[in-house]
Parts: structure tokens; sequence; C-alpha cells
């Protein structure tokens, strides 16, 4: 009886420590699963600059003696091993605050672009987690793939082709480099959209006519500095055309007469001025030739100093190149101011073909007739 008794209080006892038995039980596997490595945040995704310094951190709470190590994630390719660089010496690792790993890559390269893994060697299995980096790269201009000067004959199809690396994919731009507007053909007219700006890889330029002529810009750009750029050439090439703004002209005998032609062409031309069909006429005591080019357009000038009876007649401006020739005619005549009557009416007539000179002569003139009509209607009135 007695030995049941005691056997009873010990059972009894035995139930009220087993509360207590799971509790500390249960801290102490509280304690030992708090003890585990934790990743403390993510890595994140990251943009970073070619030949620049890219960094990802890795934040880990309760390493303990537990290993940290970063892995490229494609390939699996160890990189570092806790606080030693595996691979080149393009990577390393440093500690930042007390829990952070980071990965160093300097400098970086394109093919850096990509995810890297930081592992912790835990057991039975490894914890892990990823972060990514994109590699930005400024544009460069392929020149293997980029016209160069292009010459074509007026009427023709041109197309200016411009290609560019870099990441993001560059956008290409097109301008004239003298800032005029680009000129684009309508489809089925003869007509030109302006735009400042032509976005595209090529630049298509239907039937090119000679007012689009001139040194265009590829610009490539993708927000990565520098933008970059490649002059390109566009030659229209076409024969001759030659315009005269006065065909007819008069001057007093003594001035200086200057005659005056518009060509236009490319490739260059050979200019020159003859007379009467006749002679090539000289740069001299004479004569002054000059000559001023734009672009495609030159302006012819024959200055004839004293102008005499002997200068009166036809004078031709010649202007040629390898794809053909064309001229025109200027007829010289004098203007005599002493004659009061027919000779008034032809210069009157022919006004607009006066050099300054003989509109002078022309307007004393006209101013001493109608003094004179004006006196002799006093002296009548009178």
């Amino acid at each position: 009886m007695k030995n049941g008794k005691t056997y009873f209080w010990s059972m009894l006892q035995a139930l009220a420590l087993l509360p207590t038995m799971a509790l500390k039980d249960s801290q102490m596997t509280t304690k030992k699963f708090s003890e585990e490595p934790e990743f403390e945040r993510p890595i994140g995704n990251h943009t970073f600059f070619l030949g620049r310094e890219a960094i990802l951190g890795c934040a880990v709470t309760n390493l303990g003696k537990h290993k940290v190590g970063w892995l490229r994630a494609e390939d699996q390719t160890v990189l570092t091993m806790h606080e030693r660089a595996v691979l080149g010496a393009r990577y390393s690792v440093h500690m930042d605050a007390p829990r952070t790993w980071q990965l160093r890559i300097r400098p970086l390269r394109a093919e850096d672009r990509g995810c890297y893994m930081c592992q912790i060697n835990t057991q039975p299995s490894m914890k892990w987690q990823i972060g990514c980096i994109d590699v930005y790269v400024p544009p460069d201009i392929m020149s293997d793939e980029t016209s160069g000067d292009v010459s074509v004959q007026e009427l023709e199809n041109a197309t200016l082709t411009c290609k560019a690396t870099g990441h993001p994919p560059p956008k290409i731009t097109w301008r004239r480099e003298d800032h005029e507007p680009v000129l684009l053909k309508k489809p089925q007219s003869r007509d030109f959209d302006k735009v400042e700006s032509y976005t595209g890889s090529s630049l298509p330029l239907w039937r090119v006519d000679r007012r689009q002529m001139g040194a265009f810009l590829c610009i490539a750009a993708n927000d990565v500095p520098p933008a970059v750029s490649k002059r390109i050439i566009l030659n229209v090439n076409f024969a001759p055309t030659v315009k005269v703004p006065n065909q007819l002209l008069g001057a007093p005998l003594g001035t200086d007469v200057k005659l005056k032609c518009y060509v236009e062409a490319h490739p260059n031309t050979i200019n020159y001025w003859i007379k009467n069909r006749g002679e090539m006429l000289l740069d001299g005591p004479k004569y002054t030739i000059t000559e001023e080019k734009v672009s495609y357009q030159v302006t012819m000038w024959l200055t004839i100093r004293q102008f005499s009876r002997s200068d009166i007649g036809t004078y031709n401006c010649v202007s040629t190149n390898s794809l053909g020739k064309s001229e025109g005619t200027l007829r010289l005549y004098e203007i005599k101011l002493n004659s009061y009557s027919e000779d008034f009416g032809n210069q009157i007539s022919v006004a607009g073909g006066l050099t300054e000179a003989a509109k002078g002569g022309a307007r004393l003139l006209r101013e001493t007739l109608i003094t004179l009509m004006l006196c002799f209607t006093f002296v009548y009135l009178a």
C-alpha cells in the first residue's frame, strides 16, 4: 500500500513538470532556428555604365561559422569565396558594415551583363539569392556598315545608311550640317516635305534633286553619353545651266559696265567669257573677271572698264563640266545722253537693263527735260 502511494505521487509530479519541459524544449528549438543564417534584404537589379564599377550587396544575418560566396548565375562560375577573389583581378569582395558582402567588378565590360548569385554554405541545402546588373554602353557608329560620301546623277535614287552599336540600342537621327531642313520628296509629286530631322538607320531619297545636295550628319544616341555622329556628303551631279538676269544692257561711254551670269552645276565647272563669238576675255586692265561660289551655284561677273564704242557687241558667259556645256548671251549697247528724242525713248524702254551709271544719266536727263518744260510753260504764261 505504501509503495502504491509513492508511485502515485511520483507520476503526479512528472505530469506537473511536463509543461515546463515542453517550454524549455520549445525555447531551445526557437533559439537554434533563429541562429540559422538569413538574407536580410534582396540584392535587387541595378544598372551601371561601361568601364565603371559595379557593386552588388548581399546582406546576411546570423552568419556564424558559415561562408558567403558569389557566383555567376548563368554558368555557376565561382567569383569569390568569403573574403577571397577566385576569378581574376577584376572581381573583389568587401565587407560593408558588419553584415553586407559586396561583390565589386571593375572595370565593367559589356559581357558582365547578367545575374549573380550570393550563396551561403548551409546544410543540408545551401541558401542563395540572385541579383542582376545591366551594363549601359555608349553608341558607336559601325564604319563598315555606314555609307561613305555618295555621288548620284540628278533624278536617280539614293539611300544613306548609318548603323551603330550600343546598349540600349541607339536611335539614328539625320540632320543637315548647315541646319537647313531635310528635303524629302512627296510620293508621286515634284514637291518636297521639309523636316528638321529624319529618324531611321536608312535615309531614302527618291529622284534626287540638286537642292538636296549637301553634308548630312548621322547622329547615334541612346541616352548614354556621349552621342556620336558621322558626316556623309551627298553629291548630285548634273550638267551646267546658265541664267542671265539682264540680256540687254545699255551704258554711256566712259563708264564701267558690269555683266552678270548665274551658273548651277556639279561637279565643278570651267567658266569663261567670250566677245562676239570670238576671243576669250582675260582678266587685266580692261576686264575684271570674278566668281563667287556657294554650293553648286556660281555667280560670274565681267566688269568692262571705260566703256567705249569698240566694246559694243555680244558677250557670252560659258560654263562647262564633264557632263555638258551651257552659255548665256548678253548684248551691250551705247546710251547717248545728249540726245533728247529717240535716244531718251530708248533709254526709258530698256531701263531695266541699264547699268548704275546709265540709270543715273537717264535720271539726270529726265530731270533736265522736266525743268526746261516748266521754264517754257512759265514764259508762255507770262
